[in-house]
Protein backbone atom coordinates (compact mmCIF):
# COMPACT_ATOMS: atom_id res chain seq x y z
CA UNK A 1 0.00 0.00 0.00
CA UNK A 2 2.92 2.55 0.48
CA UNK A 3 4.35 2.27 -2.62
CA UNK A 4 1.24 3.07 -4.24
CA UNK A 5 0.37 5.55 -2.26
CA UNK A 6 3.82 7.24 -3.28
CA UNK A 7 3.00 6.74 -7.34
CA UNK A 8 0.61 9.07 -7.06
CA UNK A 9 2.55 11.80 -5.57
CA UNK A 10 4.57 14.64 -7.24
CA UNK A 11 6.53 16.09 -4.99
CA UNK A 12 9.08 19.05 -5.41
CA UNK A 13 12.47 19.52 -3.69
CA UNK A 14 15.18 21.84 -3.29
CA UNK A 15 18.51 21.48 -5.32
CA UNK A 16 20.05 21.38 -8.96
CA UNK A 17 21.01 17.37 -8.34
CA UNK A 18 18.41 14.84 -7.23
CA UNK A 19 18.11 14.66 -3.33
CA UNK A 20 19.13 11.39 -1.61
CA UNK A 21 15.31 10.91 -0.30
CA UNK A 22 14.01 11.59 -3.77
CA UNK A 23 16.15 8.93 -5.51
CA UNK A 24 15.20 6.19 -2.37
CA UNK A 25 11.80 7.03 -2.98
CA UNK A 26 11.81 6.37 -6.47
CA UNK A 27 12.92 2.79 -5.91
CA UNK A 28 9.94 2.48 -3.24
CA UNK A 29 6.78 3.53 -6.20
CA UNK A 30 7.11 7.64 -6.74
CA UNK A 31 5.49 8.14 -9.55
CA UNK A 32 6.70 12.29 -10.18
CA UNK A 33 8.21 14.94 -8.88
CA UNK A 34 7.76 18.08 -10.18
CA UNK A 35 10.25 21.12 -10.34
CA UNK A 36 10.81 24.89 -9.93
CA UNK A 37 12.66 27.68 -10.98
CA UNK A 38 14.95 26.26 -7.58
CA UNK A 39 15.86 23.54 -9.65
CA UNK A 40 17.16 24.79 -12.96
CA UNK A 41 20.53 26.41 -14.01
CA UNK A 42 20.93 25.42 -17.38
CA UNK A 43 19.41 23.01 -19.78
CA UNK A 44 22.44 20.65 -19.51
CA UNK A 45 21.89 20.60 -15.93
CA UNK A 46 18.55 19.62 -15.86
CA UNK A 47 18.86 17.13 -18.36
CA UNK A 48 21.73 15.87 -15.59
CA UNK A 49 18.96 15.99 -13.22
CA UNK A 50 16.35 14.27 -15.01
CA UNK A 51 18.90 11.64 -16.03
CA UNK A 52 19.74 10.93 -12.36
CA UNK A 53 15.82 10.02 -11.78
CA UNK A 54 15.88 8.26 -14.59
CA UNK A 55 18.35 5.68 -13.34
CA UNK A 56 15.65 5.28 -10.51
CA UNK A 57 13.01 4.92 -12.18
CA UNK A 58 12.40 5.09 -16.26
CA UNK A 59 9.20 5.83 -16.44
CA UNK A 60 9.25 8.41 -13.45
CA UNK A 61 7.08 11.64 -14.32
CA UNK A 62 9.48 14.95 -14.39
CA UNK A 63 7.05 17.83 -14.66
CA UNK A 64 7.37 21.50 -14.46
CA UNK A 65 5.46 24.74 -14.05
CA UNK A 66 6.35 26.14 -17.80
CA UNK A 67 3.64 27.91 -19.48
CA UNK A 68 6.92 29.70 -21.75
CA UNK A 69 5.17 33.79 -20.46
CA UNK A 70 5.11 35.49 -17.64
CA UNK A 71 5.39 31.82 -15.65
CA UNK A 72 8.18 30.15 -16.36
CA UNK A 73 10.52 27.83 -14.71
CA UNK A 74 12.77 26.30 -17.38
CA UNK A 75 13.98 30.21 -18.53
CA UNK A 76 13.26 31.77 -15.19
CA UNK A 77 16.75 33.15 -14.54
CA UNK A 78 16.69 35.31 -18.05
CA UNK A 79 12.85 35.48 -18.82
CA UNK A 80 11.18 33.45 -21.01
CA UNK A 81 11.68 34.02 -24.94
CA UNK A 82 8.56 33.71 -25.54
CA UNK A 83 5.58 35.69 -25.26
CA UNK A 84 2.94 33.90 -23.18
CA UNK A 85 -0.76 32.89 -23.86
CA UNK A 86 -2.14 36.44 -24.04
CA UNK A 87 0.18 37.54 -26.89
CA UNK A 88 -0.66 34.26 -28.64
CA UNK A 89 -4.24 34.88 -28.03
CA UNK A 90 -3.72 38.47 -29.35
CA UNK A 91 -2.20 37.41 -32.81
CA UNK A 92 -4.88 34.46 -33.06
CA UNK A 93 -3.07 32.04 -35.21
CA UNK A 94 -3.21 28.71 -34.10
CA UNK A 95 -0.67 27.83 -36.51
CA UNK A 96 2.16 29.89 -34.43
CA UNK A 97 0.91 29.08 -31.43
CA UNK A 98 0.97 24.82 -31.98
CA UNK A 99 4.82 25.90 -33.33
CA UNK A 100 5.62 27.69 -30.15
CA UNK A 101 4.52 24.89 -28.12
CA UNK A 102 6.45 22.30 -30.08
CA UNK A 103 9.57 24.46 -29.87
CA UNK A 104 8.99 24.41 -25.53
CA UNK A 105 8.57 20.92 -25.91
CA UNK A 106 11.70 19.95 -27.90
CA UNK A 107 13.61 22.12 -25.29
CA UNK A 108 11.89 20.59 -22.48
CA UNK A 109 11.94 16.99 -23.67
CA UNK A 110 15.53 16.95 -24.65
CA UNK A 111 15.92 18.55 -21.00
CA UNK A 112 14.21 14.97 -19.59
CA UNK A 113 11.10 16.60 -19.00
CA UNK A 114 8.43 14.44 -19.58
CA UNK A 115 5.05 16.86 -18.17
CA UNK A 116 4.28 20.51 -18.71
CA UNK A 117 1.55 21.64 -17.03
CA UNK A 118 0.74 24.14 -19.37
CA UNK A 119 -1.59 25.34 -21.25
CA UNK A 120 -3.52 27.42 -18.74
CA UNK A 121 -6.99 27.06 -20.72
CA UNK A 122 -8.69 30.03 -18.23
CA UNK A 123 -11.17 32.14 -20.18
CA UNK A 124 -10.13 35.35 -18.60
CA UNK A 125 -13.19 37.12 -18.79
CA UNK A 126 -12.61 38.95 -15.14
CA UNK A 127 -9.90 42.16 -16.10
CA UNK A 128 -9.37 42.35 -12.42
CA UNK A 129 -8.46 39.06 -12.04
CA UNK A 130 -5.18 39.14 -9.81
CA UNK A 131 -3.44 35.42 -10.52
CA UNK A 132 -4.44 34.78 -14.10
CA UNK A 133 -4.37 37.68 -16.66
CA UNK A 134 -2.37 37.10 -19.18
CA UNK A 135 -1.65 33.89 -18.46
CA UNK A 136 -4.47 33.17 -20.44
CA UNK A 137 -5.26 33.55 -24.14
CA UNK A 138 -8.05 35.61 -23.72
CA UNK A 139 -11.54 36.69 -22.71
CA UNK A 140 -13.30 34.90 -25.49
CA UNK A 141 -13.81 31.40 -25.07
CA UNK A 142 -14.04 29.68 -28.97
CA UNK A 143 -10.10 31.85 -28.79
CA UNK A 144 -9.15 30.32 -25.70
CA UNK A 145 -10.51 26.41 -27.25
CA UNK A 146 -8.56 27.19 -30.08
CA UNK A 147 -5.49 28.29 -28.46
CA UNK A 148 -5.42 25.71 -25.55
CA UNK A 149 -5.84 22.57 -28.64
CA UNK A 150 -3.08 24.06 -30.61
CA UNK A 151 -0.55 24.46 -28.03
CA UNK A 152 -1.78 20.45 -26.49
CA UNK A 153 -0.97 19.54 -30.27
CA UNK A 154 2.30 21.10 -30.71
CA UNK A 155 3.22 19.99 -27.03
CA UNK A 156 2.54 16.80 -27.22
CA UNK A 157 3.91 16.09 -30.85
CA UNK A 158 7.55 16.89 -29.05
CA UNK A 159 6.74 14.35 -26.67
CA UNK A 160 5.78 15.84 -23.62
CA UNK A 161 2.65 15.46 -21.87
CA UNK A 162 0.13 18.70 -21.91
CA UNK A 163 -1.91 19.97 -19.10
CA UNK A 164 -4.97 21.84 -19.53
CA UNK A 165 -5.68 23.73 -15.74
CA UNK A 166 -7.14 25.05 -13.55
CA UNK A 167 -10.29 22.82 -14.11
CA UNK A 168 -13.53 24.09 -14.27
CA UNK A 169 -12.13 27.69 -14.92
CA UNK A 170 -10.33 30.16 -12.80
CA UNK A 171 -11.06 33.17 -15.12
CA UNK A 172 -14.14 34.95 -13.62
CA UNK A 173 -12.33 35.32 -10.49
CA UNK A 174 -11.32 38.02 -7.93
CA UNK A 175 -9.44 35.94 -5.58
CA UNK A 176 -6.39 34.38 -5.91
CA UNK A 177 -6.14 30.40 -5.10
CA UNK A 178 -3.18 30.85 -3.30
CA UNK A 179 -4.59 32.68 -0.40
CA UNK A 180 -8.03 31.91 -0.31
CA UNK A 181 -11.22 30.06 -2.20
CA UNK A 182 -12.15 32.01 -5.26
CA UNK A 183 -15.70 31.47 -5.86
CA UNK A 184 -17.29 30.78 -9.56
CA UNK A 185 -20.70 31.98 -9.46
CA UNK A 186 -22.21 30.90 -13.01
CA UNK A 187 -24.54 28.58 -13.33
CA UNK A 188 -24.26 25.43 -15.63
CA UNK A 189 -25.33 26.60 -19.12
CA UNK A 190 -22.80 29.91 -18.32
CA UNK A 191 -20.16 27.91 -16.84
CA UNK A 192 -20.73 25.48 -20.73
CA UNK A 193 -20.53 28.39 -22.56
CA UNK A 194 -17.48 29.82 -21.51
CA UNK A 195 -15.05 27.82 -19.07
CA UNK A 196 -15.55 24.31 -20.42
CA UNK A 197 -14.95 25.50 -23.68
CA UNK A 198 -11.31 25.59 -23.73
CA UNK A 199 -11.53 21.96 -21.55
CA UNK A 200 -13.55 20.87 -23.99
CA UNK A 201 -11.23 21.67 -26.75
CA UNK A 202 -8.23 19.83 -25.06
CA UNK A 203 -10.40 16.98 -24.42
CA UNK A 204 -10.59 16.27 -28.11
CA UNK A 205 -7.11 17.74 -29.23
CA UNK A 206 -6.12 14.64 -26.94
CA UNK A 207 -4.48 16.27 -23.87
CA UNK A 208 -2.87 13.47 -21.65
CA UNK A 209 -3.54 15.70 -18.14
CA UNK A 210 -6.06 17.96 -16.59
CA UNK A 211 -5.06 20.10 -13.29
CA UNK A 212 -7.79 21.00 -10.89
CA UNK A 213 -8.24 24.66 -9.84
CA UNK A 214 -9.40 25.08 -6.33
CA UNK A 215 -11.98 26.75 -6.72
CA UNK A 216 -15.71 27.00 -5.08
CA UNK A 217 -18.31 25.98 -7.88
CA UNK A 218 -22.21 26.41 -6.65
CA UNK A 219 -23.36 25.30 -9.74
CA UNK A 220 -22.28 21.50 -9.57
CA UNK A 221 -21.08 21.49 -5.46
CA UNK A 222 -22.18 24.30 -3.05
CA UNK A 223 -20.35 22.96 -0.05
CA UNK A 224 -16.76 21.44 -1.72
CA UNK A 225 -14.16 23.06 -3.89
CA UNK A 226 -13.89 21.71 -7.31
CA UNK A 227 -10.34 19.76 -6.05
CA UNK A 228 -12.38 17.65 -3.76
CA UNK A 229 -15.29 17.30 -5.35
CA UNK A 230 -17.06 14.01 -6.65
CA UNK A 231 -19.59 15.81 -8.69
CA UNK A 232 -16.78 17.97 -10.36
CA UNK A 233 -13.88 15.84 -10.61
CA UNK A 234 -15.48 12.09 -11.54
CA UNK A 235 -19.42 13.90 -12.72
CA UNK A 236 -18.22 16.46 -15.01
CA UNK A 237 -14.63 16.26 -16.02
CA UNK A 238 -14.59 12.47 -16.31
CA UNK A 239 -18.05 11.40 -17.02
CA UNK A 240 -19.87 14.68 -19.15
CA UNK A 241 -16.80 15.40 -20.91
CA UNK A 242 -15.42 12.59 -21.32
CA UNK A 243 -11.73 12.95 -20.42
CA UNK A 244 -9.91 9.70 -19.98
CA UNK A 245 -6.01 10.61 -19.30
CA UNK A 246 -4.27 11.70 -15.71
CA UNK A 247 -6.03 14.11 -13.24
CA UNK A 248 -3.51 16.23 -10.98
CA UNK A 249 -4.26 18.58 -8.42
CA UNK A 250 -2.83 22.53 -8.19
CA UNK A 251 -0.51 22.48 -5.94
CA UNK A 252 -1.96 21.05 -2.45
CA UNK A 253 -0.59 23.13 -0.35
CA UNK A 254 -2.79 26.47 -1.77
CA UNK A 255 -4.71 28.13 0.46
CA UNK A 256 -7.85 27.26 -1.65
CA UNK A 257 -7.71 23.83 0.00
CA UNK A 258 -5.05 23.81 2.69
CA UNK A 259 -6.37 26.21 4.66
CA UNK A 260 -9.41 24.34 5.60
CA UNK A 261 -8.67 20.56 5.39
CA UNK A 262 -4.49 20.44 5.52
CA UNK A 263 -2.24 19.15 3.10
CA UNK A 264 -2.77 15.43 3.94
CA UNK A 265 -6.43 15.85 4.45
CA UNK A 266 -7.00 18.01 1.06
CA UNK A 267 -5.04 15.20 -0.60
CA UNK A 268 -7.02 12.53 0.74
CA UNK A 269 -10.18 13.81 -0.01
CA UNK A 270 -8.72 14.92 -3.92
CA UNK A 271 -7.99 11.03 -4.59
CA UNK A 272 -11.26 10.26 -3.49
CA UNK A 273 -12.78 12.74 -5.55
CA UNK A 274 -11.25 10.93 -8.51
CA UNK A 275 -7.81 13.09 -8.78
CA UNK A 276 -4.68 10.88 -9.98
CA UNK A 277 -1.70 12.46 -8.88
CA UNK A 278 -0.98 15.12 -5.70
CA UNK A 279 1.21 18.04 -6.49
CA UNK A 280 3.01 19.23 -3.93
CA UNK A 281 6.04 21.16 -3.13
CA UNK A 282 5.95 24.89 -4.07
CA UNK A 283 6.39 26.08 -0.21
CA UNK A 284 6.75 21.99 1.44
CA UNK A 285 9.76 20.58 -0.41
CA UNK A 286 10.68 18.12 1.74
CA UNK A 287 10.77 14.32 2.92
CA UNK A 288 8.62 15.00 5.84
CA UNK A 289 5.63 16.37 4.15
CA UNK A 290 5.60 13.40 1.37
CA UNK A 291 5.95 11.38 4.09
CA UNK A 292 2.69 12.86 6.04
CA UNK A 293 0.82 12.49 3.03
CA UNK A 294 1.61 9.14 1.85
CA UNK A 295 0.85 7.96 5.61
CA UNK A 296 -2.75 9.53 5.24
CA UNK A 297 -3.23 7.81 1.90
CA UNK A 298 -2.19 5.06 3.48
CA UNK A 299 -4.45 5.20 7.02
CA UNK A 300 -6.97 6.41 5.16
CA UNK A 301 -7.43 3.40 2.68
CA UNK A 302 -7.30 1.24 5.68
CA UNK A 303 -10.11 3.25 7.17
CA UNK A 304 -12.28 2.77 4.43
CA UNK A 305 -12.56 6.39 3.94
CA UNK A 306 -10.34 5.79 0.50
CA UNK A 307 -11.58 2.80 -1.35
CA UNK A 308 -8.82 0.45 -2.50
CA UNK A 309 -9.76 0.30 -5.59
CA UNK A 310 -9.88 4.00 -6.27
CA UNK A 311 -6.04 4.34 -5.21
CA UNK A 312 -5.13 1.64 -7.55
CA UNK A 313 -6.75 3.06 -10.26
CA UNK A 314 -5.15 6.57 -9.79
CA UNK A 315 -1.48 5.07 -9.73
CA UNK A 316 -2.53 2.44 -12.87
CA UNK A 317 -2.95 6.21 -14.70
CA UNK A 318 0.25 7.58 -13.47
CA UNK A 319 2.63 4.05 -14.80
CA UNK A 320 0.17 4.94 -18.10
CA UNK A 321 1.23 8.35 -18.39
CA UNK A 322 4.58 6.87 -17.45
CA UNK A 323 4.48 4.77 -20.03
CA UNK A 324 3.21 6.96 -22.53
CA UNK A 325 6.21 9.96 -22.29
CA UNK A 326 8.70 7.28 -22.35
CA UNK A 327 7.42 5.93 -25.88
CA UNK A 328 6.23 8.91 -27.47
CA UNK A 329 9.71 10.89 -27.02
CA UNK A 330 11.56 7.56 -28.51
CA UNK A 331 9.49 8.23 -30.75
CA UNK A 332 10.22 11.54 -31.55
CA UNK A 333 13.92 11.53 -31.02
CA UNK A 334 14.20 13.34 -27.99
CA UNK A 335 17.09 13.17 -26.13
CA UNK A 336 18.47 14.17 -22.82
CA UNK A 337 21.96 16.66 -23.31
CA UNK A 338 23.20 15.56 -19.99
CA UNK A 339 27.20 16.15 -20.73
CA UNK A 340 27.55 19.04 -19.00
CA UNK A 341 30.58 19.46 -21.73
CA UNK A 342 28.24 19.93 -24.65
CA UNK A 343 28.31 24.04 -24.63
CA UNK A 344 27.24 24.01 -28.36
CA UNK A 345 23.41 22.57 -27.54
CA UNK A 346 23.49 24.88 -24.12
CA UNK A 347 24.56 28.36 -26.12
CA UNK A 348 21.70 27.16 -28.68
CA UNK A 349 18.95 27.36 -26.28
CA UNK A 350 20.20 30.19 -24.22
CA UNK A 351 19.95 32.05 -27.06
CA UNK A 352 16.42 31.93 -26.67
CA UNK A 353 13.94 30.57 -28.68
CA UNK A 354 13.83 32.00 -32.20
CA UNK A 355 10.23 31.76 -33.32
CA UNK A 356 9.26 32.69 -29.69
CA UNK A 357 11.11 36.22 -30.43
CA UNK A 358 9.28 36.21 -33.76
CA UNK A 359 5.64 35.98 -31.90
CA UNK A 360 6.22 38.24 -29.59
CA UNK A 361 7.26 40.90 -32.41
CA UNK A 362 4.17 40.17 -34.18
CA UNK A 363 2.08 40.28 -30.77
CA UNK A 364 3.26 44.17 -29.98
CA UNK A 365 0.53 46.78 -30.82
CA UNK A 366 1.52 50.47 -31.31
CA UNK A 367 -1.46 53.14 -31.07
CA UNK A 368 -0.33 56.61 -31.96
CA UNK A 369 -2.36 59.54 -31.27
CA UNK A 370 -3.38 61.79 -34.39
CA UNK A 371 -0.48 64.77 -34.43
CA UNK A 372 1.94 62.55 -32.12
CA UNK A 373 5.43 62.17 -32.96
CA UNK A 374 6.11 58.49 -34.25
CA UNK A 375 8.71 55.97 -33.17
CA UNK A 376 11.41 55.45 -32.97
CA UNK A 377 13.38 57.44 -30.85
CA UNK A 378 17.47 58.68 -31.09
CA UNK A 379 19.48 58.40 -28.37
CA UNK A 380 19.74 57.33 -24.42
CA UNK A 381 16.17 57.27 -22.72
CA UNK A 382 14.95 57.82 -19.42
CA UNK A 383 12.59 54.73 -18.46
CA UNK A 384 10.46 54.15 -15.08
CA UNK A 385 9.30 50.85 -14.23
CA UNK A 386 6.57 50.46 -12.17
CA UNK A 387 6.24 47.53 -10.21
CA UNK A 388 2.95 46.29 -8.80
CA UNK A 389 2.82 43.56 -6.23
CA UNK A 390 3.79 40.43 -8.05
CA UNK A 391 1.39 38.12 -8.87
CA UNK A 392 2.20 34.61 -6.64
CA UNK A 393 2.03 32.89 -9.73
CA UNK A 394 5.11 34.61 -11.04
CA UNK A 395 8.64 33.60 -9.66
CA UNK A 396 10.55 36.32 -8.02
CA UNK A 397 13.75 35.78 -9.30
CA UNK A 398 12.29 36.35 -13.24
CA UNK A 399 13.28 39.04 -14.97
CA UNK A 400 11.01 41.53 -16.28
CA UNK A 401 11.34 45.06 -18.34
CA UNK A 402 12.98 47.25 -21.14
CA UNK A 403 16.39 47.65 -18.96
CA UNK A 404 18.32 45.65 -20.79
CA UNK A 405 16.89 45.47 -24.11
CA UNK A 406 16.69 48.81 -24.34
CA UNK A 407 20.21 49.46 -22.92
CA UNK A 408 21.87 47.87 -25.52
CA UNK A 409 19.84 49.08 -28.16
CA UNK A 410 20.06 52.41 -27.06
CA UNK A 411 23.13 52.64 -25.08
CA UNK A 412 22.92 55.50 -22.30
CA UNK A 413 19.98 54.38 -21.58
CA UNK A 414 18.98 54.16 -17.52
CA UNK A 415 16.05 52.44 -15.93
CA UNK A 416 14.61 53.01 -12.49
CA UNK A 417 12.03 50.69 -10.75
CA UNK A 418 9.75 52.83 -8.63
CA UNK A 419 6.98 51.04 -6.53
CA UNK A 420 3.64 52.52 -4.98
CA UNK A 421 4.67 55.14 -3.05
CA UNK A 422 8.13 55.55 -4.43
CA UNK A 423 6.15 57.32 -8.08
CA UNK A 424 6.53 60.54 -7.58
CA UNK A 425 5.96 62.30 -10.68
CA UNK A 426 7.86 65.97 -10.25
CA UNK A 427 10.70 63.43 -9.13
CA UNK A 428 10.30 61.33 -12.76
CA UNK A 429 9.83 64.65 -14.72
CA UNK A 430 13.36 65.62 -13.24
CA UNK A 431 15.04 62.56 -13.46
CA UNK A 432 14.00 62.64 -16.83
CA UNK A 433 15.61 65.94 -17.89
CA UNK A 434 15.02 66.71 -21.48
CA UNK A 435 15.54 62.75 -23.18
CA UNK A 436 12.92 60.58 -24.18
CA UNK A 437 10.64 59.58 -21.68
CA UNK A 438 9.53 55.71 -21.63
CA UNK A 439 6.52 54.85 -18.82
CA UNK A 440 6.47 50.84 -18.41
CA UNK A 441 3.58 49.41 -16.43
CA UNK A 442 2.05 45.99 -15.46
CA UNK A 443 -1.93 46.33 -15.57
CA UNK A 444 -2.56 49.65 -15.25
CA UNK A 445 -6.35 49.28 -14.76
CA UNK A 446 -6.18 47.45 -11.37
CA UNK A 447 -3.68 49.65 -10.01
CA UNK A 448 -4.52 53.33 -9.46
CA UNK A 449 -1.67 54.85 -8.32
CA UNK A 450 0.11 53.39 -11.30
CA UNK A 451 -2.69 55.39 -13.67
CA UNK A 452 -2.38 58.97 -11.41
CA UNK A 453 1.46 58.84 -11.79
CA UNK A 454 0.99 58.40 -15.44
CA UNK A 455 -1.59 61.10 -16.23
CA UNK A 456 0.60 63.35 -14.00
CA UNK A 457 3.85 62.68 -15.85
CA UNK A 458 1.89 63.37 -19.23
CA UNK A 459 0.03 66.51 -18.75
CA UNK A 460 3.87 67.87 -18.79
CA UNK A 461 5.22 65.27 -20.89
CA UNK A 462 2.35 64.37 -23.36
CA UNK A 463 5.59 62.90 -26.07
CA UNK A 464 5.95 60.01 -23.31
CA UNK A 465 6.02 56.76 -24.43
CA UNK A 466 3.61 54.44 -22.53
CA UNK A 467 4.29 50.41 -22.42
CA UNK A 468 2.01 48.41 -21.00
CA UNK A 469 3.16 44.87 -20.10
CA UNK A 470 0.17 43.30 -18.71
CA UNK A 471 -3.43 43.66 -19.75
CA UNK A 472 -3.95 46.19 -22.32
CA UNK A 473 -7.73 47.26 -20.97
CA UNK A 474 -6.88 50.99 -20.06
CA UNK A 475 -4.99 52.82 -22.93
CA UNK A 476 -2.81 56.14 -21.66
CA UNK A 477 -0.11 58.13 -23.87
CA UNK A 478 0.02 59.21 -27.23
CA UNK A 479 2.02 56.83 -28.08
CA UNK A 480 0.95 53.48 -26.65
CA UNK A 481 2.39 50.16 -26.36
CA UNK A 482 1.06 46.87 -25.66
CA UNK A 483 3.11 43.83 -25.38
CA UNK A 484 0.74 41.20 -23.68
CA UNK A 485 2.91 40.28 -21.29
CA UNK A 486 6.33 41.04 -19.41
CA UNK A 487 8.90 38.50 -20.98
CA UNK A 488 12.09 38.77 -21.72
CA UNK A 489 10.26 38.09 -25.53
CA UNK A 490 7.75 40.78 -24.84
CA UNK A 491 10.45 43.53 -23.39
CA UNK A 492 12.35 42.70 -26.62
CA UNK A 493 9.38 43.70 -28.93
CA UNK A 494 8.84 46.74 -27.35
CA UNK A 495 12.72 47.82 -27.19
CA UNK A 496 12.90 47.05 -31.04
CA UNK A 497 10.19 49.43 -31.54
CA UNK A 498 11.03 52.31 -29.23
CA UNK A 499 14.32 51.62 -30.78
CA UNK A 500 13.60 51.08 -34.36
CA UNK A 501 16.15 48.06 -34.21
CA UNK A 502 15.43 44.59 -34.99
CA UNK A 503 17.86 42.41 -33.59
CA UNK A 504 18.63 39.70 -35.70
CA UNK A 505 18.54 35.74 -34.87
CA UNK A 506 22.07 34.78 -33.78
CA UNK A 507 23.67 32.27 -36.63
CA UNK A 508 22.89 28.77 -35.93
CA UNK A 509 25.51 26.46 -33.89
CA UNK A 510 25.84 22.75 -34.16
CA UNK A 511 24.14 20.61 -32.15
CA UNK A 512 26.27 18.46 -29.74
CA UNK A 513 26.47 14.97 -30.74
Amino acid sequence: MPELAATVLQPGFVGISAPDWVRRWLGEGLGGVALFARNVESPAQVAALTAQLRAERPDVLVAIDEEAGDVTRFESRLGSSRPGNLALGAIDDPALTEAVARDLGNDLANAGITLDYAPDADVNSNPGNPVIGVRAFGAEPQLVARHSAAFVRGLQAAGVAACAKHFPGHGDTSVDSHLALPLIDRDRQQLAECELVPFRAAVEAGIQVVMTGHLLVPAYDPEIPATLSRRIITGLLREELGFGGLIVTDAIEMRGVSGKYGLAGAAVRALAAGVDAICVGGEHADERTATELRDAIVDAVRSGQLPEERLRDAAARVRRLGAWTTHTQTLTGARAIADASAEPEVAVLAAGSQVGFEAARRAARVTVAEGATALPITGPAYVVEFAPPRNIAIGPETPWGLSTPLGELLPGTETVRLTEGEATPAAVLEAAGDRPLVLVVRDLHRHPWQAEALTEVLATRPDTIVVEMGLPVTVLGAVHIATYGATRACGQAAAELIAGTVVPAPEPQPVAA
